[in-house]
């Protein structure tokens, strides 16, 4: 399951949101979208988690909660949702 994440605080890294979906299953991946010029960040990232039980938990859990002084939001992400 791919997850979009987004209203992060700048300062959170890929580190930061594999041990913050950890807490409700196995991650294979989470990578913070930087920008190419800036190399800041851009406040969205994408989580990978194999077990989609487990990822839609991570989503209901933490969507529209205060992680790192923002309140984030987490979706499903589909190649649709980007249409």
């Amino acid at each position: 399951m791919n997850i979009y994440i987004s209203g992060l605080s700048y300062g959170t890294n890929d580190a930061d949101l594999t041990n913050l979906f950890a807490e409700f299953g196995e991650v294979s991946s989470a990578k913070v979208i930087f920008d190419r010029e800036s190399g800041r960040s851009r406040g969205f990232a994408f989580v990978e988690m194999p077990n989609d039980t487990e990822g839609q938990k991570a989503i209901d859990e933490l969507n529209g909660v205060e992680y790192d002084q923002k309140v984030i939001s987490c979706l499903l992400y589909t190649s649709d949702a980007a249409d």
